[in-house]
């Protein structure tokens, strides 16, 4: 099989497209032939970071496609059905084998673009949102980094839940795009302090939940939140450090939340959600934003222009 391949971490030039076997099935494992692979931030960082255990090594989170064939174990698919699916590498190829536990069917409806980004750009605006952040309708909530993946699920469905929604992103196309997506308020990073803009927006007692996926902005993002409020940061897509002071956040009472998404998409309640969440897109609720689409061949042209062109939405490629 044809896959994006790399033997040593460094820049996107080390992907190569080149032939591999096609992986072994376990017993637990579905055998997916991918339609398209979603561009995680991890892929990113894997790839400029981590040294790969062996030659040929195949990076890749999250991609979509149709099982071809199933595990002895495996009682809940079957050859044709069609899944979006979640797992530490192996995405970036034209056949995928992962724990069938990590696959979701795919609704009627749903493109496998769409199926490909969803369960980890919305699964974790989910989880942030909902069962760390604990918001409620009338909540004022500030999602960092909001023209990303994540930050445009947590647009979308913190708006759905009826709380005040405040994004934080830079350049008027960008804000553009959140208003119609659901935020109130958008604040341009570039042109403005994130932290008296938000002040502003509520009335000087601060956001009562805050995501944060960059890592780089805690800091601001503590600044920004009210008293008793709650912070959930998840992931460190500035790749800096992700030391703060916490005294301040003592004397409020504040509450952090760290989330990372890897052992959880296995549990029950964010299988069940990241369920709901194909369906709501199947049924025109939601919307996974795609913001360009390559072909698998030019991986590292796709990576390059992930890190660079600062994209709204997800990048896709196709095997």
């Amino acid at each position: 099989m044809k896959a994006a391949v790399y033997d040593a971490a460094g820049a996107p030039q080390v992907l190569r497209y080149a032939d591999i076997p096609d992986p072994a099935i376990g017993p637990d494992d579905v055998l997916i032939a991918v339609e398209a692979i979603s561009i995680e931030g991890g892929d990113l960082i894997n790839r400029r970071l981590i040294t790969p255990p062996q030659p040929s090594w195949v990076v890749g989170y999250a991609a979509a496609g149709t099982v071809v064939a199933i595990g002895s174990n495996v009682t809940s698919r079957r050859a044709g059905d069609r899944v979006a699916a979640f797992d530490l590498k192996g995405s970036y190829a034209e056949r995928w084998a992962v724990p069938v536990g990590r696959t979701w069917r795919i609704p009627d409806g749903v493109d496998a673009a769409s199926a490909a980004v969803l369960p980890i750009s919305f699964g974790t605006a989910h989880h942030c949102l909902f069962a760390r952040g604990a918001l409620v309708s009338g909540e004022s909530v500030l999602i960092q980094a909001a023209a990303g993946g994540v930050g445009l699920a947590a647009v979308q469905l913190a708006a759905q839940a009826g709380a005040t929604v405040i994004a934080v992103t830079s350049g008027t196309q960008r804000s553009c795009r959140l208003l119609e997506l659901g935020a109130n308020h958008v604040v341009d990073r570039t042109a403005h302090d994130v932290v008296g803009a938000v002040r502003q927006m509520t009335h000087g007692l601060g956001a009562k939940l805050v995501v944060d996926p960059v890592g780089t902005t805690l800091q601001d993002s503590l600044a920004a939140l009210a008293p008793e409020g709650r912070l959930v940061f998840v992931g460190n897509a500035g790749g800096g450090n992700l030391t703060v002071d916490l005294w301040p956040a003592m004397q409020a009472n504040q509450t952090l939340s760290g989330v990372f998404m890897g052992p959880l998409f296995e549990r029950p309640a964010v299988r069940s959600s990241v369920d709901a969440l194909l369906q709501a897109v199947a049924d025109g609720r939601i919307r996974a934003i795609i913001d360009r689409t390559f072909p698998l061949s030019e991986a590292a042209a796709a990576h390059a222009y992930a890190e660079t062109a600062k994209p709204l939405g997800r990048i896709v490629m196709i095997p």
